[in-house]
């Protein structure tokens, strides 16, 4: 009896959100094929892979790779640049797009708001080697930054900042902020446009102000978005970049900008040491899987808001 009426919920189910469910045969297939099913070569990481073997066929090692990894020269460093990089990522990176997002929702519409959302959307779509171009012509030693200077009487000459690792995380944050605030801020500016418009009307007649209903209505009517974009993002410290890093580092700074992924790349890639490369990954992988859980523990805990 039980089951019979477990599936007729389910099918009724069905009726109601086949459409739905049809619709997510695309992504689910495409996460399939190139999220899953690629998981299988990260068993070369506990192989001596060479290319043209078949994955699984080559001489078992364990975990010859993980330690090498742990006991290499370069892992404080790696760690550190890792930790950093993301970090300031998250400190400045994350509170930029909410409060992007609340600035453009408090213009009124019209050629300017549509100029603005343009303006600020723009960056996600330059690719990272257009940006770093950018940069370069920025903060080269003839760059713009140093002829302003330079006329203002700041410095005597010329500061070639890309060259100086003591300004590179400062560069690179500003890079990825730049680059991705306004794209980041569509999801925020989209949970904002949910909010229940008569708290906003309630909030008049109370006598809040902009601000005041900013801070009372609009905060609080996105913090389950706010939430799980925190725990995603926290899951994603250990991603503190790739390209920007190639790009935009330089031999001089390599003790600034080198990262786990960049580590792997320059070792699984142009070195040739696949299996290397592969457990580097895998070590990064985990780890962030484990960030996401105690993320999204805290955060159950503090707001009683999960992913999960």
């Amino acid at each position: 009896m039980e089951k019979s009426r477990n599936m007729h919920r389910l099918k009724r189910r069905w009726a109601i959100e086949r459409e739905m469910w049809l619709w997510a045969v695309i992504p689910v297939m495409w996460a399939l094929v190139f999220c899953y099913a690629p998981m299988y070569g990260l068993v070369i990481s506990f192989t001596k892979y060479t290319p043209g073997q078949i994955i699984g066929s080559g001489d078992w090692v364990g975990l010859k790779y993980f330690r090498q990894f742990f006991s290499n020269p370069d892992f404080p460093m790696l760690l550190r640049n890792t930790f950093v990089i993301s970090f300031l990522n998250i400190l400045f990176g994350f509170p930029a797009p909410i409060i992007l997002a609340l600035l453009l929702n408090e213009l009124r519409g019209g050629p300017f708001k549509k100029f603005m959302q343009t303006a600020y959307y723009l960056p996600h779509f330059i690719s990272w080697v257009v940006t770093a171009s950018l940069f370069f012509s920025l903060l080269s030693s003839e760059g713009v930054v140093n002829t302003i200077l330079i006329k203002l009487g700041v410095i005597d000459s010329g500061v070639n900042y890309l060259g100086k690792g003591s300004y590179f995380w400062t560069i690179i944050t500003v890079a990825n902020i730049w680059k991705g605030m306004g794209w980041s801020s569509i999801l925020y500016l989209s949970a904002i446009a949910g909010v229940d418009e008569e708290l906003y009307q309630a909030g008049a007649v109370d006598g809040l102000g902009r601000l005041g209903m900013v801070v009372h209505i609009t905060l609080p009517g996105i913090l389950s978005t706010i939430a799980l974009m925190f725990i995603l993002r926290i899951g994603d410290i250990l991603n503190a970049g790739f390209e920007q890093q190639l790009l935009l580092g330089t031999e001089q700074t390599r003790s600034y900008y080198e990262v786990i992924d960049t580590f792997a790349y320059r070792y699984g890639i142009q070195l040739g040491r696949y299996s290397f490369g592969t457990a580097v990954a895998l070590v990064k992988s985990v780890c962030s899987l484990m960030l996401v859980f105690l993320a999204n523990t805290l955060v159950r805990k503090m707001t009683d808001l999960s992913l999960l």
